[in-house]
């Protein structure tokens, strides 16, 4: 996916960005950049390769080579970023989070209209920043650009610019799929992703952007230059999973949704009593264990972390671009506490079940030390369609899904045309469909949060959420 992090201060505010940046590594593990302004200077940046390394490690230079009272940072799962542009409307630097999926048309029709080339990457690949920036650049001034390029672009884009006046130009998504929040400080204003990255740093809450709203940012003022749009598609999945949950979005606290979406899960497990006999409720970590809190609030069965992640040497194990790597990672992170899994029934909540090979290693690991019996599961509904929004899987196409892949199995291609039955525990299909993953992964039992209880556990109307990777709907 990525995140970014931006700063205008009346001084020096390097150690903030670097600082506010970093709180963002969580969502992003290939590439990481900063861009700052100085008015004797101008526009510098520096990008690196964070797959093997913290951000921290790559970037505690900057704190001594950098200088300005204006900067962005952005971290990035795919495209280096910022990029410096220099065009007829200025020099500046931007970033972007989100997907273009019409990126090879919007490239083709640049390019046709001629004037215009492109930084070619390997295997002739584009930047999508540049491409952002080119679409940009095709009108008279900023603002129109900013706008002309999200009305072409078939996917999402948040934009965070820095011009080589020292000021910020912040867009969210047309359709809000990201959310995008500015603080106030007492020597000026931030720009993020994640609002607590600011908060630690001292800045208070100011405004959310809407959707398609975009805003130039000053040490002294925010300036509204285009007002949101009425319709919105945040992300359902930034609060069962990828955000952080410390953060606000939409007035919406993260760690308290996944409380409340345990605590639904177990209403329902109650209700169809699928929880008796069991000794502890845990969660997958680390974003699943509060949804394993709220499950096990609710339903009076002891919390307990039957293993523990180390973390201090280890990557995150999704860093590799190679599956048995990422296994292999996650498996030597697992330290197992011998008493809480020895002859014990646990029930353990994921935040997700994507393609389910590490929670099959996570499964195999807990019966290799003794557990009795492992229930399985999952803080949201059956992921059937792979995002074209925001990239936050790699997934190649839908059947790299578990549950695609399980459909296929069981019914063959038939079957895609009744995939909200599968999903829908009280069908037969479904059923068949949480059988076989049972077989094919080792549970004793699952169950999926359902599409309705995860809306409920947000409080935010159906109408203004995107939860197309679970019920196909744009």
């Amino acid at each position: 996916m990525g995140g970014f992090f931006g700063v205008v201060s009346k001084h020096d505010c390097i150690a903030d960005v670097f600082f506010g940046t970093d709180y963002h590594s969580h969502l992003g593990t290939k590439r990481a950049g900063i861009s700052a302004y100085d008015k004797e200077i101008g526009l510098q940046r520096v990008i690196h390769n964070i797959e093997n390394s913290p951000f921290r490690t790559k970037f505690d230079h900057i704190l001594e080579d950098m200088n300005g009272c204006s900067a962005i940072g952005c971290i990035s799962d795919y495209e280096p970023q910022p990029m410096l542009i220099r065009s007829h409307i200025g020099t500046y630097a931007i970033c972007y989070i989100g997907a273009i999926n019409n990126a090879d048309e919007l490239i083709d029709s640049c390019l046709g209209a001629g004037h215009t080339h492109f930084d070619a990457m390997t295997g002739g690949a584009v930047n999508h920043t540049e491409l952002i920036a080119a679409l940009i650049n095709q009108k008279n001034d900023f603002v129109e650009g900013l706008k002309y390029a999200q009305e072409k672009i078939v996917g999402s884009a948040s934009i965070l610019a820095l011009r080589d006046d020292g000021a910020i130009i912040a867009a969210r998504d047309k359709l809000g799929r990201t959310p995008v929040l500015v603080g106030k400080g007492p020597e000026g204003h931030s720009v993020a992703f994640e609002s607590f990255a600011y908060k630690k740093l001292g800045y208070e809450d100011l405004l959310e952007l809407g959707p398609g709203e975009i805003v130039e940012v000053t040490a002294d003022k925010v300036t509204q230059l285009v007002a949101p749009g009425k319709e919105m598609r945040m992300c359902a999945f930034l609060w069962s999973y990828y955000g952080y949950s410390t953060s606000d979005y939409e007035g919406v606290n993260v760690e308290m949704m996944r409380y409340r979406n345990g605590e639904i899960m177990a209403e329902n497990d109650e209700l169809l009593g699928n929880s008796k006999d069991i000794d502890y409720i845990g969660g997958v970590p680390d974003s699943g264990t509060p949804h394993a809190i709220g499950y096990a609030n609710k339903s009076n069965i002891p919390f307990a972390r039957p293993f523990i992640k180390y973390t201090p040497t280890w990557p995150r194990s999704f860093m590799s671009s190679k599956q048995n790597e990422r296994c292999k990672v996650a498996k030597m992170k697992q330290i197992p506490i011998h008493d809480l899994i020895r002859d014990k029934k646990l029930l353990l909540v994921d935040d997700s079940i994507v393609r389910g090979t590490q929670l099959k290693e996570t499964v195999d690991f807990l019966y290799t030390n003794g557990a009795k019996a492992v229930h399985m599961r999952s803080a949201c509904p059956p992921i059937m369609y792979g995002c074209k929004y925001l990239n936050f899987s790699r997934n190649k196409n839908d059947m790299d899904l578990l549950g695609r892949r399980i459909i296929m199995e069981l019914e063959g291609e038939e079957g895609f045309n009744y995939i909200s039955e599968y999903s829908d525990s009280s069908t037969e299909r479904g059923q068949k469909f949480r059988k076989a993953i049972c077989e094919k992964l080792g549970f004793a039992s699952l169950e999926f949060q359902s599409l309705e209880g995860i809306i409920k556990a947000i409080g935010i109307d159906e109408s203004k959420l995107c939860t197309y990777c679970w019920s196909g709907k744009e």
